[in-house]
Protein backbone atom coordinates (compact mmCIF):
# COMPACT_ATOMS: atom_id res chain seq x y z
CA UNK A 1 0.00 0.00 0.00
CA UNK A 2 1.15 3.54 -0.68
CA UNK A 3 -0.08 7.04 0.10
CA UNK A 4 1.87 9.99 -1.28
CA UNK A 5 0.99 13.47 -0.02
CA UNK A 6 2.52 16.20 -2.15
CA UNK A 7 1.85 19.79 -3.16
CA UNK A 8 0.32 18.63 -6.46
CA UNK A 9 -2.28 16.44 -4.79
CA UNK A 10 -2.87 13.20 -2.97
CA UNK A 11 -2.28 9.86 -4.66
CA UNK A 12 -2.13 6.33 -3.47
CA UNK A 13 -3.17 2.74 -3.93
CA UNK A 14 -6.76 1.86 -3.14
CA UNK A 15 -7.28 -0.14 0.06
CA UNK A 16 -5.36 -0.72 3.26
CA UNK A 17 -5.40 1.04 6.57
CA UNK A 18 -5.97 4.81 6.84
CA UNK A 19 -2.72 6.66 6.27
CA UNK A 20 -1.15 3.70 4.46
CA UNK A 21 -3.22 3.70 1.27
CA UNK A 22 -5.83 5.91 -0.35
CA UNK A 23 -8.59 4.82 2.03
CA UNK A 24 -12.07 6.38 2.22
CA UNK A 25 -11.01 8.17 5.41
CA UNK A 26 -8.00 9.70 3.66
CA UNK A 27 -10.14 10.76 0.70
CA UNK A 28 -12.59 12.53 3.03
CA UNK A 29 -9.85 14.20 5.08
CA UNK A 30 -7.95 15.64 2.13
CA UNK A 31 -11.13 16.63 0.28
CA UNK A 32 -12.23 18.53 3.38
CA UNK A 33 -8.82 20.20 3.69
CA UNK A 34 -8.97 21.29 0.08
CA UNK A 35 -12.56 22.48 0.49
CA UNK A 36 -11.52 24.60 3.48
CA UNK A 37 -8.65 26.06 1.44
CA UNK A 38 -11.06 27.01 -1.36
CA UNK A 39 -13.42 28.70 1.09
CA UNK A 40 -10.53 30.55 2.77
CA UNK A 41 -8.83 31.76 -0.41
CA UNK A 42 -11.47 32.29 -3.09
CA UNK A 43 -14.59 32.74 -0.97
CA UNK A 44 -16.41 30.96 -3.84
CA UNK A 45 -18.27 27.93 -2.46
CA UNK A 46 -18.26 26.03 -5.77
CA UNK A 47 -15.92 23.26 -6.97
CA UNK A 48 -15.83 21.37 -10.29
CA UNK A 49 -14.95 17.68 -10.16
CA UNK A 50 -14.41 15.04 -12.83
CA UNK A 51 -12.77 11.63 -13.08
CA UNK A 52 -11.05 9.26 -15.45
CA UNK A 53 -12.53 5.79 -16.00
CA UNK A 54 -10.44 3.77 -13.56
CA UNK A 55 -12.42 1.24 -11.52
CA UNK A 56 -12.16 3.10 -8.20
CA UNK A 57 -13.21 6.43 -9.74
CA UNK A 58 -16.91 6.28 -8.95
CA UNK A 59 -16.29 5.42 -5.28
CA UNK A 60 -13.70 8.17 -4.87
CA UNK A 61 -15.87 10.70 -6.69
CA UNK A 62 -18.86 10.06 -4.43
CA UNK A 63 -16.74 10.53 -1.32
CA UNK A 64 -15.22 13.75 -2.65
CA UNK A 65 -18.59 15.14 -3.69
CA UNK A 66 -20.34 14.32 -0.40
CA UNK A 67 -17.46 15.78 1.63
CA UNK A 68 -17.50 19.06 -0.30
CA UNK A 69 -21.29 19.29 -0.01
CA UNK A 70 -20.92 18.67 3.71
CA UNK A 71 -18.77 21.80 3.87
CA UNK A 72 -21.42 23.90 2.17
CA UNK A 73 -19.71 23.80 -1.22
CA UNK A 74 -21.75 23.45 -4.41
CA UNK A 75 -20.40 20.63 -6.58
CA UNK A 76 -20.44 20.65 -10.39
CA UNK A 77 -19.70 17.04 -11.36
CA UNK A 78 -18.57 16.43 -14.94
CA UNK A 79 -18.66 12.67 -14.38
CA UNK A 80 -16.35 10.77 -16.72
CA UNK A 81 -14.06 13.53 -17.91
CA UNK A 82 -10.45 14.50 -18.64
CA UNK A 83 -7.94 16.61 -16.79
CA UNK A 84 -8.01 19.45 -19.37
CA UNK A 85 -11.83 19.40 -19.51
CA UNK A 86 -12.03 20.01 -15.76
CA UNK A 87 -9.36 22.72 -16.06
CA UNK A 88 -11.44 24.55 -18.66
CA UNK A 89 -14.67 24.09 -16.71
CA UNK A 90 -13.43 25.75 -13.49
CA UNK A 91 -13.28 29.33 -14.85
CA UNK A 92 -16.22 28.73 -17.20
CA UNK A 93 -18.34 27.81 -14.17
CA UNK A 94 -16.89 30.67 -12.05
CA UNK A 95 -15.85 28.06 -9.49
CA UNK A 96 -13.42 28.44 -6.62
CA UNK A 97 -11.41 25.40 -7.70
CA UNK A 98 -11.49 21.92 -9.11
CA UNK A 99 -10.56 18.34 -8.26
CA UNK A 100 -9.59 15.83 -10.92
CA UNK A 101 -9.91 12.25 -9.73
CA UNK A 102 -7.17 10.50 -11.68
CA UNK A 103 -3.83 8.84 -11.13
CA UNK A 104 -2.85 9.82 -14.67
CA UNK A 105 -0.49 7.20 -16.13
CA UNK A 106 -0.23 5.15 -12.92
CA UNK A 107 -1.50 1.54 -12.98
CA UNK A 108 -5.04 0.45 -12.19
CA UNK A 109 -4.61 0.09 -8.40
CA UNK A 110 -3.77 3.81 -8.05
CA UNK A 111 -6.01 6.85 -7.83
CA UNK A 112 -5.46 10.47 -6.85
CA UNK A 113 -6.94 13.86 -6.13
CA UNK A 114 -5.36 16.52 -8.37
CA UNK A 115 -6.10 20.00 -7.09
CA UNK A 116 -6.82 23.15 -9.11
CA UNK A 117 -7.12 26.82 -8.18
CA UNK A 118 -9.95 29.10 -9.31
CA UNK A 119 -8.19 29.65 -12.67
CA UNK A 120 -8.30 25.95 -13.46
CA UNK A 121 -4.55 25.60 -12.97
CA UNK A 122 -2.69 23.28 -10.62
CA UNK A 123 -2.10 24.78 -7.20
CA UNK A 124 1.45 25.94 -6.52
CA UNK A 125 3.90 24.87 -3.81
CA UNK A 126 2.73 27.32 -1.15
CA UNK A 127 -0.94 26.51 -1.80
CA UNK A 128 -0.27 22.79 -1.69
CA UNK A 129 1.63 23.14 1.58
CA UNK A 130 -1.34 24.97 3.08
CA UNK A 131 -3.76 22.21 2.06
CA UNK A 132 -1.48 19.60 3.62
CA UNK A 133 -1.24 21.65 6.84
CA UNK A 134 -5.03 21.95 7.05
CA UNK A 135 -5.34 18.19 6.60
CA UNK A 136 -2.64 17.41 9.17
CA UNK A 137 -4.25 19.63 11.83
CA UNK A 138 -7.82 18.85 10.68
CA UNK A 139 -8.54 22.58 10.61
CA UNK A 140 -11.80 22.26 8.70
CA UNK A 141 -15.41 22.46 9.74
CA UNK A 142 -18.65 21.27 8.19
CA UNK A 143 -21.86 23.10 7.38
CA UNK A 144 -25.12 22.88 9.30
CA UNK A 145 -28.04 21.06 7.70
CA UNK A 146 -29.62 24.11 6.05
CA UNK A 147 -26.31 25.24 4.55
CA UNK A 148 -25.21 22.04 2.83
CA UNK A 149 -23.88 22.38 -0.71
CA UNK A 150 -25.83 21.37 -3.81
CA UNK A 151 -24.90 18.76 -6.43
CA UNK A 152 -25.22 19.17 -10.19
CA UNK A 153 -24.22 16.57 -12.78
CA UNK A 154 -23.08 18.08 -16.09
CA UNK A 155 -22.60 15.71 -19.01
CA UNK A 156 -22.20 18.31 -21.78
CA UNK A 157 -18.62 19.33 -21.17
CA UNK A 158 -16.99 17.09 -23.76
CA UNK A 159 -19.04 18.91 -26.39
CA UNK A 160 -18.01 22.26 -24.89
CA UNK A 161 -14.35 21.22 -24.90
CA UNK A 162 -14.51 20.06 -28.53
CA UNK A 163 -16.24 23.27 -29.61
CA UNK A 164 -13.49 25.20 -27.85
CA UNK A 165 -10.79 23.31 -29.79
CA UNK A 166 -12.54 23.93 -33.11
CA UNK A 167 -12.81 27.64 -32.33
CA UNK A 168 -9.07 28.06 -31.81
CA UNK A 169 -7.66 30.32 -34.52
CA UNK A 170 -4.90 27.92 -35.54
CA UNK A 171 -7.11 24.81 -35.76
CA UNK A 172 -8.29 24.42 -39.37
CA UNK A 173 -11.11 21.88 -39.66
CA UNK A 174 -11.42 22.33 -43.40
CA UNK A 175 -7.74 21.59 -44.00
CA UNK A 176 -7.93 18.46 -41.82
CA UNK A 177 -11.10 17.19 -43.50
CA UNK A 178 -9.60 17.76 -46.96
CA UNK A 179 -6.72 15.39 -46.19
CA UNK A 180 -9.16 12.51 -45.48
CA UNK A 181 -6.93 11.11 -42.75
CA UNK A 182 -7.25 7.47 -41.70
CA UNK A 183 -6.38 7.25 -38.01
CA UNK A 184 -5.88 4.53 -35.41
CA UNK A 185 -6.38 5.51 -31.77
CA UNK A 186 -5.47 3.84 -28.45
CA UNK A 187 -7.33 5.25 -25.44
CA UNK A 188 -6.34 2.57 -22.88
CA UNK A 189 -10.02 1.99 -21.95
CA UNK A 190 -10.40 5.34 -20.23
CA UNK A 191 -12.23 8.57 -21.01
CA UNK A 192 -10.23 9.24 -24.15
CA UNK A 193 -12.30 6.45 -25.66
CA UNK A 194 -15.34 8.71 -25.36
CA UNK A 195 -13.97 12.10 -26.30
CA UNK A 196 -11.23 11.40 -28.89
CA UNK A 197 -13.55 9.75 -31.48
CA UNK A 198 -16.00 12.66 -31.04
CA UNK A 199 -13.21 15.19 -31.48
CA UNK A 200 -11.86 13.50 -34.61
CA UNK A 201 -15.32 13.35 -36.16
CA UNK A 202 -15.84 17.06 -35.40
CA UNK A 203 -12.49 17.77 -37.09
CA UNK A 204 -13.63 15.97 -40.25
CA UNK A 205 -11.74 12.69 -39.73
CA UNK A 206 -14.13 10.02 -41.00
CA UNK A 207 -12.00 6.87 -40.76
CA UNK A 208 -11.08 6.08 -37.16
CA UNK A 209 -10.01 2.62 -35.99
CA UNK A 210 -10.37 2.41 -32.22
CA UNK A 211 -8.30 0.29 -29.87
CA UNK A 212 -9.22 0.07 -26.18
CA UNK A 213 -11.94 2.73 -26.37
CA UNK A 214 -14.34 1.21 -23.81
CA UNK A 215 -14.23 3.58 -20.83
CA UNK A 216 -14.45 0.87 -18.16
CA UNK A 217 -11.08 1.39 -16.49
CA UNK A 218 -9.75 -2.07 -17.33
CA UNK A 219 -6.48 -0.84 -18.78
CA UNK A 220 -5.48 -3.12 -21.65
CA UNK A 221 -1.80 -2.37 -21.12
CA UNK A 222 0.41 -0.23 -18.91
CA UNK A 223 -1.33 3.17 -19.22
CA UNK A 224 1.83 5.24 -19.68
CA UNK A 225 2.04 5.95 -23.45
CA UNK A 226 5.58 4.67 -24.01
CA UNK A 227 6.69 2.58 -27.03
CA UNK A 228 7.12 -0.62 -25.00
CA UNK A 229 3.44 -0.42 -23.99
CA UNK A 230 2.01 0.31 -27.45
CA UNK A 231 2.71 -2.81 -29.48
CA UNK A 232 -0.95 -3.33 -30.47
CA UNK A 233 -1.42 0.03 -32.17
CA UNK A 234 2.03 -0.23 -33.74
CA UNK A 235 1.09 -3.61 -35.22
CA UNK A 236 -2.26 -2.27 -36.45
CA UNK A 237 -0.50 0.55 -38.32
CA UNK A 238 2.02 -1.86 -39.85
CA UNK A 239 -0.76 -4.10 -41.13
CA UNK A 240 -3.11 -1.41 -42.48
CA UNK A 241 -3.26 1.63 -44.69
CA UNK A 242 -3.47 4.33 -42.04
CA UNK A 243 -1.96 7.81 -41.93
CA UNK A 244 -1.06 7.95 -38.25
CA UNK A 245 -1.73 6.66 -34.76
CA UNK A 246 -2.91 8.72 -31.77
CA UNK A 247 -2.43 7.61 -28.16
CA UNK A 248 -3.59 9.31 -24.95
CA UNK A 249 -3.15 8.44 -21.28
CA UNK A 250 -6.10 7.77 -18.92
CA UNK A 251 -6.77 11.45 -18.12
CA UNK A 252 -6.03 12.68 -21.67
CA UNK A 253 -3.43 15.35 -20.96
CA UNK A 254 -0.58 13.52 -22.72
CA UNK A 255 -0.45 12.92 -26.46
CA UNK A 256 1.76 10.37 -28.22
CA UNK A 257 1.85 9.86 -31.99
CA UNK A 258 2.86 7.01 -34.28
CA UNK A 259 3.95 7.17 -37.90
CA UNK A 260 2.10 5.50 -40.77
CA UNK A 261 4.45 2.50 -40.64
CA UNK A 262 3.95 1.86 -36.92
CA UNK A 263 7.20 3.53 -35.85
CA UNK A 264 7.08 6.12 -33.12
CA UNK A 265 6.99 9.84 -33.85
CA UNK A 266 8.51 10.28 -30.39
CA UNK A 267 6.66 11.59 -27.35
CA UNK A 268 9.26 14.35 -26.99
CA UNK A 269 8.44 15.51 -30.51
CA UNK A 270 4.70 16.02 -29.99
CA UNK A 271 5.46 19.41 -28.43
CA UNK A 272 8.24 20.14 -30.95
CA UNK A 273 5.90 19.67 -33.94
CA UNK A 274 3.01 21.61 -32.41
CA UNK A 275 5.36 24.42 -31.39
CA UNK A 276 6.82 24.56 -34.89
CA UNK A 277 3.32 25.01 -36.30
CA UNK A 278 2.32 27.68 -33.77
CA UNK A 279 5.60 29.56 -34.25
CA UNK A 280 5.11 29.55 -38.02
CA UNK A 281 2.06 31.77 -37.41
CA UNK A 282 3.09 33.64 -34.28
CA UNK A 283 6.71 34.48 -33.44
CA UNK A 284 7.36 34.24 -29.72
CA UNK A 285 8.98 32.39 -26.87
CA UNK A 286 8.69 28.75 -25.85
CA UNK A 287 9.20 26.88 -22.57
CA UNK A 288 9.74 23.27 -21.60
CA UNK A 289 11.26 21.65 -18.54
CA UNK A 290 14.96 20.99 -18.13
CA UNK A 291 14.64 17.30 -19.02
CA UNK A 292 12.92 17.86 -22.37
CA UNK A 293 14.53 17.64 -25.78
CA UNK A 294 16.81 20.32 -27.18
CA UNK A 295 14.85 20.10 -30.45
CA UNK A 296 12.31 22.60 -29.09
CA UNK A 297 15.08 25.15 -28.58
CA UNK A 298 16.37 24.53 -32.12
CA UNK A 299 12.93 25.00 -33.67
CA UNK A 300 12.24 28.10 -31.58
CA UNK A 301 15.49 29.82 -32.52
CA UNK A 302 14.96 28.94 -36.19
CA UNK A 303 11.53 30.61 -36.03
CA UNK A 304 12.95 33.77 -34.44
CA UNK A 305 11.84 33.21 -30.86
CA UNK A 306 13.66 32.54 -27.60
CA UNK A 307 13.59 29.31 -25.63
CA UNK A 308 13.51 29.06 -21.81
CA UNK A 309 13.77 26.06 -19.50
CA UNK A 310 11.85 25.58 -16.26
CA UNK A 311 12.12 23.22 -13.34
CA UNK A 312 10.42 19.86 -13.86
CA UNK A 313 6.68 19.85 -13.14
CA UNK A 314 3.69 21.30 -14.96
CA UNK A 315 3.14 24.12 -12.47
CA UNK A 316 6.76 25.21 -12.96
CA UNK A 317 6.41 25.16 -16.75
CA UNK A 318 3.25 27.28 -16.52
CA UNK A 319 4.90 29.81 -14.20
CA UNK A 320 7.84 30.16 -16.61
CA UNK A 321 5.51 30.47 -19.59
CA UNK A 322 3.67 33.33 -17.93
CA UNK A 323 6.92 35.02 -16.93
CA UNK A 324 8.34 34.81 -20.47
CA UNK A 325 5.00 35.35 -22.23
CA UNK A 326 5.51 32.11 -24.16
CA UNK A 327 3.17 31.39 -27.06
CA UNK A 328 3.54 27.62 -26.63
CA UNK A 329 5.14 25.31 -24.11
CA UNK A 330 4.84 22.04 -22.28
CA UNK A 331 6.70 18.92 -21.34
CA UNK A 332 8.53 16.24 -23.26
CA UNK A 333 6.06 13.58 -22.12
CA UNK A 334 3.62 14.64 -24.84
CA UNK A 335 2.14 17.48 -22.79
CA UNK A 336 1.17 20.49 -24.93
CA UNK A 337 0.30 23.75 -23.13
CA UNK A 338 -1.22 26.37 -25.44
CA UNK A 339 -1.99 29.68 -23.68
CA UNK A 340 -4.54 30.73 -26.33
CA UNK A 341 -6.60 27.84 -24.91
CA UNK A 342 -5.58 27.53 -21.25
CA UNK A 343 -2.55 26.92 -19.04
CA UNK A 344 -2.73 23.16 -18.81
CA UNK A 345 -1.57 20.12 -20.78
CA UNK A 346 -4.33 19.23 -23.22
CA UNK A 347 -4.25 16.31 -25.66
CA UNK A 348 -7.42 17.54 -27.43
CA UNK A 349 -5.83 20.90 -28.20
CA UNK A 350 -2.65 19.06 -29.20
CA UNK A 351 -4.58 16.86 -31.65
CA UNK A 352 -6.33 19.84 -33.23
CA UNK A 353 -3.09 21.76 -33.74
CA UNK A 354 -1.04 18.75 -34.86
CA UNK A 355 -3.56 17.50 -37.42
CA UNK A 356 -3.81 21.01 -38.86
CA UNK A 357 -0.01 21.12 -39.10
CA UNK A 358 0.16 17.68 -40.76
CA UNK A 359 -2.68 18.54 -43.14
CA UNK A 360 -0.99 21.72 -44.32
CA UNK A 361 2.40 20.00 -44.52
CA UNK A 362 0.85 17.82 -47.21
CA UNK A 363 3.10 14.78 -46.80
CA UNK A 364 3.29 11.79 -44.46
CA UNK A 365 3.81 12.06 -40.73
CA UNK A 366 7.17 10.28 -41.01
CA UNK A 367 8.31 12.91 -43.53
CA UNK A 368 7.23 15.62 -41.08
CA UNK A 369 9.22 13.95 -38.30
CA UNK A 370 12.28 13.89 -40.55
CA UNK A 371 12.23 17.70 -40.80
CA UNK A 372 13.15 18.05 -37.11
CA UNK A 373 16.57 17.63 -35.46
CA UNK A 374 17.00 14.03 -34.35
CA UNK A 375 18.04 13.74 -30.71
CA UNK A 376 18.03 10.78 -28.34
CA UNK A 377 17.42 10.94 -24.58
CA UNK A 378 18.93 8.41 -22.18
CA UNK A 379 17.31 8.01 -18.76
CA UNK A 380 19.34 6.52 -15.92
CA UNK A 381 19.70 6.68 -12.16
CA UNK A 382 22.28 5.94 -9.52
CA UNK A 383 21.26 4.67 -6.08
CA UNK A 384 23.24 5.92 -3.10
CA UNK A 385 23.24 5.14 0.60
CA UNK A 386 21.15 7.37 2.93
CA UNK A 387 24.33 8.66 4.59
CA UNK A 388 25.60 10.31 1.39
CA UNK A 389 25.08 14.06 1.03
CA UNK A 390 23.46 14.31 -2.41
CA UNK A 391 23.58 18.11 -2.40
CA UNK A 392 27.36 17.94 -1.90
CA UNK A 393 27.69 15.63 -4.89
CA UNK A 394 25.70 17.99 -7.11
CA UNK A 395 27.84 20.92 -5.96
CA UNK A 396 31.00 18.99 -6.83
CA UNK A 397 29.60 18.20 -10.29
CA UNK A 398 28.92 21.91 -10.80
CA UNK A 399 32.52 22.72 -9.89
CA UNK A 400 33.91 20.03 -12.16
CA UNK A 401 31.97 21.33 -15.19
CA UNK A 402 32.05 25.02 -14.31
CA UNK A 403 33.44 25.97 -17.73
CA UNK A 404 30.18 24.83 -19.35
CA UNK A 405 26.76 26.57 -19.13
CA UNK A 406 24.99 25.28 -16.03
CA UNK A 407 21.38 25.61 -14.90
CA UNK A 408 20.79 24.73 -11.23
CA UNK A 409 17.15 25.76 -10.83
CA UNK A 410 16.24 22.08 -10.50
CA UNK A 411 19.24 19.90 -9.77
CA UNK A 412 22.15 20.46 -12.16
CA UNK A 413 21.89 20.66 -15.95
CA UNK A 414 25.12 20.96 -17.94
CA UNK A 415 24.99 22.16 -21.55
CA UNK A 416 27.51 21.03 -24.13
CA UNK A 417 27.70 21.86 -27.85
CA UNK A 418 24.87 19.58 -29.01
CA UNK A 419 24.39 17.60 -25.83
CA UNK A 420 23.20 18.06 -22.28
CA UNK A 421 22.95 16.09 -19.06
CA UNK A 422 20.51 16.78 -16.23
CA UNK A 423 20.99 15.46 -12.68
CA UNK A 424 18.02 15.57 -10.29
CA UNK A 425 17.88 14.21 -6.76
CA UNK A 426 14.83 12.36 -5.51
CA UNK A 427 12.90 13.99 -2.68
CA UNK A 428 12.02 10.62 -1.16
CA UNK A 429 15.00 8.32 -1.85
CA UNK A 430 18.82 8.58 -1.96
CA UNK A 431 18.76 8.53 -5.76
CA UNK A 432 20.15 10.83 -8.45
CA UNK A 433 18.25 10.62 -11.73
CA UNK A 434 20.41 11.26 -14.77
CA UNK A 435 18.91 12.39 -18.07
CA UNK A 436 21.19 12.96 -21.05
CA UNK A 437 20.58 13.86 -24.68
CA UNK A 438 22.71 13.68 -27.79
CA UNK A 439 22.39 13.15 -31.54
CA UNK A 440 22.78 9.38 -31.13
CA UNK A 441 21.64 6.99 -28.42
CA UNK A 442 25.21 5.70 -28.05
CA UNK A 443 26.62 9.14 -27.23
CA UNK A 444 23.69 9.92 -24.93
CA UNK A 445 24.38 6.71 -23.00
CA UNK A 446 28.10 7.48 -22.99
CA UNK A 447 27.44 10.93 -21.51
CA UNK A 448 25.23 9.46 -18.79
CA UNK A 449 27.85 6.84 -17.94
CA UNK A 450 30.52 9.54 -17.74
CA UNK A 451 28.48 11.43 -15.13
CA UNK A 452 27.77 8.22 -13.22
CA UNK A 453 31.51 7.60 -13.12
CA UNK A 454 32.07 11.17 -11.88
CA UNK A 455 29.53 10.66 -9.10
CA UNK A 456 31.12 7.40 -8.00
CA UNK A 457 34.51 9.11 -7.91
CA UNK A 458 33.14 11.90 -5.72
CA UNK A 459 31.53 9.38 -3.37
CA UNK A 460 34.81 7.46 -3.08
CA UNK A 461 36.77 10.61 -2.30
CA UNK A 462 34.30 11.55 0.45
CA UNK A 463 34.59 8.10 2.02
Amino acid sequence: MALIKSISGIRGTIGGKPGEGLSPLDIVKFSAAYGQWVLDTSQIPKVVIGRDARISGSMVSQLVSATLQGMGIHVIDLGLSTTPTVELAVPWENAGGGIIITASHNPIQWNALKLLNQHGEFINFEEGEKVLQIAEKEEFSFATVKKLGSYTLREDYFDKHIAHVLNLELVDKEAIAARNFKVVIDCVNSTGGIVIPKLLKALGVETVEGLFTKADGNFAHNPEPLPEHLRDISQKLQNGSYDLGIVVDPDVDRLALLNEDGSFFGEEYTLVAVADYVLSHKTGNTVSNLSSTRALKDVTLKRGGNYFASAVGEVNVVDKMKEMEAVIGGEGNGGVIYPDSHYGRDALVGIGLFLTHLAKFGKTISRLRATYPNYHISKNKIELTPQIDVDHILEEIKNKYSKHPINDVDGVKIEFEKEWVHLRKSNTEPIIRIYSESETSVTADHLANKLISDIKEIVSSVK
